[in-house]
């Protein structure tokens, strides 16, 4: 198997050998906790161990059933350096799995910016980065899942294989099955990435200029030249487009590095080029997870950086202290600073800029250009109809809005802008649908048949009763 824009007659080191793990024995142990919940009759979510990566939430509801133990999922079984195919758990994080393929000149087309988020996380919700313009979402790479029904049945599913299902398998935010493998495909890398930051000082020269880097030609190839792109908006009069490429450095070539006391982001301000590690770069963002550190003004002060980041920086670190001042959240009833990603349509992404700008006025924003391969089955008819095949989705990333003003809730305005234009949500923090526009954003009648296959008695949540209102 090859991938369009790579050569696959390129020199390939030899094939890495399986790794002597007994998967089959793991599946069954959880086959069997389900079969147990199933015949009681319970309800269940899946507990993968480690940080879940939503937003914490005063009392948050999504984890309040019965678990079902998946953390030992945590293996890479294979990887065929020649077809360029991973076989791995879900519970592998890109952190592990980007150390483990790079040395072989390999990476995943799609790897979400923080180290801990898992292969399963990234599928069963909505996982894209600065490749996203060209290959969609890290899903959209795989060939194939391993899934447990709600019954206890294993599934085998694949693009060729009960495709219905399997494409219902990315968004399903594990209201359908437990993700046991994934097969996917990788493609071909290099040790570092060399960056060009253009500085913008208009929407319009910014939007220009992002249409015009994520145009493809008639094999799939970027025609502006760069593999990976992606925006950091520090204000209405600050713009700037992140662009990139695979590079090799020459031997003693000075590298930046974002993990201690520098700060990625900030960095885009001021620079017009850069150099950094595979690995960093995949991981800029993670150090402040994003830029959450702003939250917390000490966190961004060198002294401070030096001497307590190792327990404060970094994106696990931040969640868990989270996930603790989420407690105190509830206590004082204070509603949660908004962080969330949205997608409009392309055509649609200029009047979310306008009424943006006057509305929220918070900055930066992060921008990611993604184009999905195909038109996800989930998708419901309020969100197809605005969209057109094979065109852009601007995703446009939130984080960190203070929220607490008593006359407005900001994440309530947020989802009904983006379900006005035709776009949608991601569904990792708080939600206001009622259930008539949440099937309309999903895709109710297709959904459901999905869910009958693989959880036919229910031993899962609904999608809606899960996700859709958690305020």
């Amino acid at each position: 198997m090859s991938l369009p824009g790579y050569d696959s007659a390129a020199p390939l080191v030899p094939a890495a050998e399986p790794v002597a793990q007994p998967h089959h024995r793991r599946v069954e142990a959880i086959r069997a906790q389900v079969r147990a919940l199933a015949n009681a009759g319970d309800h269940a979510h899946i507990d993968k161990g480690g940080v879940h990566h939503v937003v914490p939430l005063p009392g948050d509801r999504r984890f309040s059933a019965r678990s079902i133990d998946t953390s030992a999922l945590t293996n890479i079984l294979h990887v065929d350096v020649e077809a360029r195919i991973c076989i791995a758990e879900p519970g592998v994080t890109f952190e592990s799995l980007v150390r483990h393929t790079l040395p072989l000149g390999l990476a995943p087309a799609v790897v979400p910016e923080l180290r801990g988020i898992t292969l399963g996380g990234a599928v069963a919700g909505c996982s894209l980065e600065s490749m996203s313009f060209r290959y969609g979402g890290f899903h959209e790479m795989a060939l194939e899942y391993e899934v447990i029904g709600g019954d206890g049945e294993l599934h085998r599913l694949s693009k060729t294989s009960r495709p219905d299902l399997f494409e219902h398998v990315h968004g399903s935010y594990g209201t359908l099955g437990i993700l046991t493998e994934i097969t996917f495909q990788l493609i071909a890398a290099k040790p570092a990435v060399a960056l060009t930051y253009r500085q913008c000082t208009s929407f319009e020269e910014f939007s220009h200029a992002l249409t015009e880097v994520c145009e493809l030609d008639e094999h799939g190839e970027p025609r502006g030249g760069f593999a990976f792109v992606d925006g950091i908006i520090h204000g209405p009069d600050h713009l700037t487009l992140c662009l990139g490429n695979f590079a090799d450095p020459e031997a003693g070539t000075d590298l930046s590095s974002y993990q201690g006391e520098k700060i990625y982001y900030q960095s885009t301000r001021r620079r017009t080029t850069d150099l950094v590690s595979t690995e960093e770069y995949f991981f800029r963002y993670d150090t402040e997870c994003h830029w959450l550190t702003a939250t917390v003004p000490p966190l961004e002060w060198k002294p401070v950086r030096k001497a307590l980041g190792r327990w404060f920086l970094g994106s696990t670190n931040l969640i868990s202290w989270s996930n603790r001042t989420a407690k105190i959240q509830r206590l004082i009833k204070r509603r949660p600073d908004l962080v969330c990603d949205v997608f409009l349509p392309e055509n649609r992404f200029k009047e979310f800029w306008d009424w943006y700008c006057v509305v929220f006025d918070f900055w930066p924003l992060w921008i990611v250009p993604y184009r999905p391969a195909s038109t996800y089955p989930w998708l419901g008819p309020h969100v197809t109809s605005s969209y057109e095949p094979g065109a852009l989705f601007i995703d446009a990333a939130v984080y960190g809005k203070v929220n607490t003003e008593p006359s407005r809730d900001y994440s309530v305005l947020l989802e009904e802008k983006v379900f006005e234009l035709g776009g949608l949500k991601t569904l990792i923090g708080r939600n206001h649908y009622s259930r008539d526009q949440f099937w309309q954003v999903y895709h109710r009648d297709n959904y459901v048949s999905a869910k009958a296959a693989l959880d036919p008695h229910g031993l899962f949540p609904d999608l809606y009763d899960k996700l859709g209102r958690v305020d």
